[in-house]
């Protein structure tokens, strides 16, 4: 690879990193989730670089994106962290499959097996990990958490384990991050083409 390249490389890196620490900004909420989930597109910067660049660049960027997001936030860095893992799953995973055979088939394979690896992930990640983080650091009561699910879907959330917690995360925040990551892969599929110019040299 020519200096050209690797230059070209990384200034792409940085526009994408960039633009997705604003996008993290753009928060919305969503009426069916409680007021602390919301939804934001920051995780389709990192899935352009993760197809035009490579799977490792993809999980750079949202490294970079977060550390930009860092001093703004207002989770002590743990929705940060959450951010970046379960991004970095969705990245890598659509990244990985495409590379190895580049074509739209294994772009929309990589993209929606990705966005399933996140959302399975954010469970075992969200339950021993960013929901136990929220308790100790941010002093959230977890009582207080589960009830702000069970306002909006009541005793649905003690269904079907009896672990409240756990059945929250599956019922509410596992399908809100596929839907999630749907979301990235139909936006990145429409765009990509006009800025592949762009993203590659």
């Amino acid at each position: 690879m020519s200096t050209t390249q690797k230059t070209h490389r990384l200034a792409v890196a940085a526009m994408l990193a960039a633009v997705a620490a604003v996008l993290q900004f753009v928060e919305i909420s969503i009426p069916i989730m409680p007021g602390f989930v919301k939804l934001d597109v920051s995780d389709l910067p990192p899935l352009l670089g993760t197809f035009a660049l490579g799977p490792v660049w993809g999980v750079v960027i949202q490294l970079v994106k977060n550390l930009l997001h860092l001093p703004f936030g207002s989770s002590a860095g743990v929705g940060e962290l959450c951010n970046f893992i379960l991004g970095s799953v969705f990245v890598f995973v659509a990244g990985l499959i495409y590379h190895r055979k580049k074509n739209r088939v294994t772009a929309l394979l990589g993209a929606l097996l990705g966005a399933l690896a996140m959302a399975v992930v954010s469970l075992p990640l969200n339950y021993f990990l960013v929901y136990p983080l929220y308790v100790t650091v941010l002093h959230f009561p977890l009582p207080a958490i589960i009830g702000a699910y069970e306002a909006i879907l009541g005793t649905v959330t003690h269904i079907p384990t009896g672990n409240a917690l756990l059945n929250c995360l599956l019922v509410f925040n596992v399908p809100f991050t596929f839907c999630k990551g749907l979301l990235d892969v139909v936006l990145c599929f429409l765009i990509y083409k006009p800025l592949s110019p762009l993203l590659h040299k």
